[in-house]
């Protein structure tokens, strides 16, 4: 029988009384790994006091002092990189390599978080009116909460957890229950590192869980990853609660290639970006908008790129890519691609329909070419999220910048060009919160906020860096007069 995960609430492991759970599974082997509760309301309540109680003492501790825990998890995530790395490979599909991948990243943040004594400093000016000196400083919000997604089970609840505890938050993390073991694990190591009880927690669950999280009095901030539907839910509830929001929702990338563009080098950038990690990563190219004489030669070169990727378990030797996190989400690509062709499309290379050796039942989505997408059709405009990437022709850049601006989401942009005024002109015009030059997977490092535009984000301050800091602090600006006499007096 697979093992029934446990919430991890104010210092110990509680088993959740929650009468539905779901099973947990591999999803290139369909094998189950675990059972995850989906946690009721009342279990939420209690994560939600217990870090009520704990944040007083907590907050009070010198910044100095809250990253000591912090410095013990970098250690710990280091020395434990492996067997994450399995896990994350394990229950989410993706590769070993991208899952070490991603666990880097995750290391970073903690990093990052590490240097709060600094990031954390307001500023002061003296003499705004004679005798009287102003300054702002930053304070902890309380309890708050991240609601995060199955495609980067490591990463993305770093993108917050060590801003906000360092930032003398006390925080509740909700995984997503299609990948709830990797949490277990790095909670495991979270309760070696030395916080005290209450101020990190973990709470499983669904949506109700979720909303309980977005509708508790004790709770100030909500953090989410996931899709466009999910953010904008989350952000109107949270909002309508008083609450802090910051919700990263789908994508839909472009990539313009030009003329000049070293097509043997992009080809490799531009296959890497769509079909890695299957696919299933807010920053995946799935459009390539060719400019110009780019067409006829990177069409061939990715119709080649793609057909060679090796697919197969991430735990084996050599593969490339691995299956898409479910049978649902199998069955919802094929759909498209379906559709992408009665849209009026080429299909250059078919991923639907493919076996892997030993893993037959896995949710092995092949990498899909879809060549001559209309830009007004609905796979033109929907986040696939899996294997495929779409083909359009521009005749100029003005033309291509107009296609990547006429999309709702805003996530990403790229472009692969030798001429600076090109590259130049793209990041000033385009509308993305993240641009790439010469680069397929433009993801900025800890020491930078994760941005985002339109639909793909919901809020005002990104993760990451200075503005996880202002995102988890609030502002308290302090006027202060000392009379001369009171020192004679006194």
């Amino acid at each position: 029988m697979p093992r029934r995960l446990e919430n991890y609430v104010e210092g110990g492991w509680r088993a959740s009384r929650a009468t539905e759970s779901l099973n947990v599974l591999n999803p290139a082997s369909t094998q189950v790994l675990a059972e995850v509760p989906l946690s009721p309301p009342e279990e939420v309540d209690a994560a939600a006091l217990a870090a009520e109680r704990a944040f007083p003492e907590w907050r009070r501790r010198p910044a100095g002092e809250r990253t000591q825990p912090l410095f013990k998890l970098k250690a710990l995530l280091e020395e434990h990189l492996d067997d994450l790395a399995r896990s994350v490979t394990e229950e989410c599909g993706k590769t070993k390599a991208e899952s070490v991948g991603e666990l880097r990243r995750a290391i970073e943040n903690v990093e990052v978080a590490c240097g709060i004594p600094s990031l954390m400093q307001g500023y002061n000016s003296e003499d705004v009116a004679p005798g009287i000196d102003e300054h702002m400083i930053r304070q902890p919000l309380g309890v708050v909460a991240a609601v995060t997604p199955f495609n980067f089970p490591a990463m993305i609840p770093f993108w917050f957890m060590p801003y906000a505890l360092a930032t003398g938050n006390c925080f509740i993390l909700k995984p997503s229950e299609r990948v709830p073991l990797t949490s277990s694990k790095l909670f495991h190591l979270l309760e070696a590192s030395g916080f005290p009880p209450g101020v990190v927690q973990l709470v499983n669950g669904g949506k109700e869980t979720v909303n309980s999280l977005l509708d508790h009095p004790a709770i100030r901030a909500i953090s989410f990853v996931g899709s466009t539907a999910t953010a904008r839910h989350i952000y109107s509830r949270a909002a309508a609660n008083g609450k802090r929001a910051q919700c990263q929702g789908g994508a839909k990338n472009p990539v313009v290639v030009m003329p000049d563009a070293d097509l043997e080098m992009t080809t490799r950038i531009l296959a890497d970006s769509a079909f890695g990690c299957a696919g299933q990563r807010c920053l995946a190219a799935s459009v390539a908008i060719t400019v110009g004489e780019a067409r006829r030669a990177l069409t061939e070169q990715l119709e080649e790129a793609a057909s060679s990727r090796k697919v197969g378990y991430g735990l084996d030797e050599g593969v490339e890519m691995g299956p898409v996190i479910s049978f649902e989400s199998k069955t919802r690509i094929e759909a498209l691609i379906a559709k992408g062709e009665r849209e009026g499309a080429s299909l250059r290379v078919d991923g639907r329909g493919k076996k892997v050796k030993d893993y037959e039942e896995g949710f092995f989505v092949f990498p899909t070419v879809l060549d001559g997408v209309s830009p007004q059709g609905e796979v033109a405009r929907t986040e696939i999220f899996g294997p495929v990437l779409s083909l359009m022709h521009a005749s100029s850049l003005d033309e291509a910048i107009q296609m990547v601006n006429a999309r709702s989401y805003g996530n990403m942009a790229c472009v692969f060009t030798r001429d600076g005024a090109t590259a130049r002109r793209f990041r000033y015009e385009v509308n993305a919160g993240n641009i790439g030059v010469n680069i397929g997977v433009a993801a900025p490092l800890a020491t930078f906020p994760f941005s985002g535009w339109g639909e793909s984000f919901f809020g005002d301050l990104h993760a990451q860096a200075r503005h996880g800091v202002e995102f988890y602090t609030q502002t308290k600006v302090v006027i202060e007069r000392w009379p001369r006499e009171w020192n004679r007096k006194f």
